[in-house]
């Protein structure tokens, strides 16, 4: 990616707080470049992978208002990993071509920091050397589960499955340059960590 920008990779796994530590980032004056509503937008009607799903998948995985029917393709990412493998094919290549629109957007406007959210990226294995540091956001697997299930109103093994189709904790430890352990710590001390790291970034 061209640009002086820094560029910080965050990622964790679903549940973490990975979206509370963006939103602080940017309070304290980081771009975002948000990688799962780049993929929503490519995904919704009128996106620019929809004409592909349907040639590849069927039209009964696009919805009547014309988007990607989530919840019949989760499932069949789910029972097939095939598939999943087939969407990411035709879904990553045009988030990727946003991302970089996005940053190069925000280091052309002067922006010190851009923080790519990327709830996929050791998963991914194609963003560290496009980025300058990762910064990981971690909890155990049973606040993860309790969070979601919470949030989402989601049953326990919906929940387990996305659990286990993501890169275990140790795996995202081992890439992170930077890790923020958010289990048991309330949102203000999160909030003053985060601010703390912004310094380090040039925020």
């Amino acid at each position: 990616m061209r640009g002086t920008a820094l560029r910080i990779g965050l990622t964790g796994g679903i549940g973490s707080g990975k979206s509370t530590v963006a939103r602080t980032l940017v309070a304290c004056g980081a771009a975002l470049v948000d990688a799962d509503a780049i993929s929503r937008a490519v995904t919704a009607a009128g996106g620019a992978a929809i004409p592909e799903i349907a040639a590849q998948f069927g039209s009964h995985l696009v919805a009547a208002d014309g988007a990607m029917d989530r919840e019949r393709m989760r499932q069949l990412a789910f029972d097939d990993p095939g598939a999943r493998r087939r969407l990411e094919s035709i879904v990553h290549p045009l988030v990727g071509l946003e991302t970089l629109r996005q940053y190069e957007q925000a280091a052309g406007a002067g922006k010190r920091c851009v923080v790519f959210d990327i709830p996929l990226l050791v998963e991914s294995g194609r963003w560290r050397q496009q980025l300058d540091q990762v910064l990981v956001v971690d909890c155990s697997e049973a606040t993860q589960i309790d969070r979601v299930m919470a949030r989402n109103g989601w049953p326990r093994d919906v929940v387990e499955k996305i659990l286990a189709g993501q890169a275990s904790r140790s795996q995202r430890v081992a890439a992170a340059d930077i890790c923020l352990y958010n289990d048991g710590v309330s949102l203000d001390a999160l909030d003053a960590e985060v601010r703390r790291l912004a310094g380090r970034f040039g925020l």
